[in-house]
């Protein structure tokens, strides 16, 4: 089962996920799960290192290991020597103390747009993640000040752009390394600043980091592991948006309900697909009061005369459930790649070996991110469509065209929700052209020895842009489907959609002549968002 959304609550806040007594989390007792980084994000969580000591431990002793090599005069890749291609060049021992300094300074060329206080405290969460793992010869001190950082809400500015997810996120991160170094800027509970000020405040020295410990900083794939996460989740409750925007799309055309019949879903039984026809049809069959729907609608019959819906409706499981079908997995390689070592080199806490590779390379990450903006963006285009079923003459059973609600003389003068549907359209156009798989793009970088990179910092961007532009669809298309229940008359719609109807209409008023809509539709994200709106609960296991 999918970690949270267990409450058969229409509240939305299952999504928080955040059970009484259980705020905080001891690193070390047990791996992060994609919600815990996402709680940690959202500042739900606090998080701290377990008192019991093996991790403690554990941690030492592969710092110690590491100094151990050095001591016995071996070579080790990023500690006595340069980086990357530089790996040829041999550092003396008087500077290596510069080098993980340096490393941090000449990284700090990233551009673009600072990513959001949420996505850079889920990038502090999957780092902290991996380097409790114990491979990484970072001292505990290291971790308990990236504790610092989410407790405390001291989140470093990191530029979005600048990281071919290969070797890791190494500039994206320097902005991580650079703050526990006390320089470069923060937000300190919400406000900017340098780090060095946050740090004082708080009577918090920096850190002076020591041999390798700079690289395990920078050298993985935390930025696009903790953005990835906070995608899964908000996809996650998207598809049961999805789901709920499809029944009271059906409800309000006057659908064919048998579409959803689980006999069909049964003969081929994918199971994320199977519970997303579930969740419709429960919709279209459950009175207000929990027992059965009887199936009589005042307002005009169950269904139009087609016997067979258009495909954007008919077939929504089959489209919502490849992404339902998709999130276990997606979890599990999430999850995987935060909690494990991904940085290079490692040390062995058990031999001291140094051991040279690539964990650093964000493959997995990528290809989740990839298959999700693909999957998401896929719901865009559905629910885009079924917008358009709603605004048609053709196609919506007798519903005024456009959705105007004028009737007198005016009312050709009015065009109703017209602009919202191409809204909508572009919206999707741009969430469709993102759906590019990043990996493909790869290409040599650093004097090739990064011949072959993830990309995979940029389709988790991506995949995050797609499901800001696909929300935004789904409030439209909730906008235009509550304007469709307001014509149909309130007395001839399914109960569940006549829920999600009064919480939009606390919100925004019924769309009685043309005004701007840009503010109801940023009211119902707000909802959406915030996890307000009653879509029903999560109750999705394989």
């Amino acid at each position: 089962m999918i970690k949270g959304l267990t409450e058969a609550v229409v509240t939305g806040s299952q999504f928080r996920d955040v059970s009484p007594g259980e705020d905080l989390i001891e690193l070390g007792d047990r791996p992060l799960t994609v919600d815990d980084v996402a709680g940690l994000a959202r500042g739900d969580l606090r998080i701290r290192l377990h008192d019991h000591g093996a991790l403690r431990e554990r941690l030492e002793i592969s710092s110690q290991r590491l100094q151990n090599q050095l001591e016995a005069g071996r070579e080790v890749y990023g500690v006595t020597t340069g980086f990357g291609e530089s790996c040829l060049n041999s550092v003396e021992s008087q500077y290596a103390m510069d080098l993980p300094r340096n490393l941090v300074r000449f990284h700090g060329c990233g551009v673009g747009e600072p990513l959001s206080d949420e996505a850079a405290a889920a990038t502090v969460a999957a780092r902290l993640a991996s380097l409790a793992a114990g491979w990484s010869a970072v001292r505990p001190e290291v971790l308990e000040r990236l504790c610092d950082l989410l407790n405390h809400r001291i989140l470093p500015v990191i530029p979005s752009q600048g990281s071919v997810g290969a070797s890791g996120d190494l500039t994206p991160l320097s902005y991580v390394a650079a703050v526990l170094q006390g320089e470069r800027e923060v937000r300190f509970q919400g406000v900017p600043m340098a780090a060095a000020e946050a740090f004082q405040q708080l009577n918090l020295e920096p850190l002076a980091f020591r041999p390798k410990e700079s690289l395990a900083m920078m050298n993985g794939t935390s930025v696009m592991a903790g953005l990835s996460c906070l995608a899964l989740v908000r996809a996650r409750r998207l598809a049961r948006f999805a789901a709920t925007l499809t029944a009271m799309a059906s409800d309000v055309l006057r659908g064919n309900s048998g579409h959803f019949d689980d006999r069909i879903f049964a003969a081929k039984p994918h199971p994320g697909q199977r519970a997303c026809a579930r969740w419709i049809r429960e919709h279209l069959q459950s009175s207000e009061g929990g027992g059965a729907w009887n199936g009589h609608l005042p307002g005009g019959g169950e269904t139009s005369s087609r016997i067979q819906d258009r495909y954007s409706v008919r077939c929504a499981p089959h489209v919502i459930g490849v992404l339902v079908d998709s999130l276990p997995w997606m979890s599990r390689w999430l999850e995987t790649e935060v909690n494990g070592a991904n940085d290079n080199p490692l040390i062995d806490p058990d031999t001291g070996d140094v051991l040279h590779g690539g964990n650093f390379y964000g493959g997995h990450c990528c290809f989740v991110a990839d298959g999700l903006k693909n999957n998401v963006a896929n719901i865009a285009d559905l629910l885009e469509r079924q917008m358009v079923l709603l605004l048609s003459p053709s196609s919506n059973n007798g519903l005024p065209e456009n959705l105007v609600a004028r009737t007198g003389g005016d009312r050709y003068s009015h065009h109703g929700f017209k602009a919202m549907e191409i809204t909508a359209s572009a919206l999707t156009a741009e969430a469709l052209k993102l759906t590019m798989p990043a990996s493909v793009f790869s290409r040599s970088t650093e004097g090739h020895n990064q011949d072959k990179v993830s990309m995979g910092t940029i389709a988790a961007r991506d995949s995050l842009r797609v499901l800001d532009l696909t929300e935004t669809v789904a409030a439209i298309a909730t906008l235009a489907l509550c304007q469709g229940v307001d014509l149909r008359g309130l007395d001839s719609c399914r109960p569940r959609t006549l829920a999600m109807h009064r919480k939009v209409r606390e919100r925004v008023k019924f769309n009685q002549g043309d005004r701007r809509q840009d503010v109801d539709i940023e009211q119902v994200l707000d909802l959406l968002r915030n996890d307000e709106l009653p879509m029903g609960s999560w109750d999705f296991e394989v």
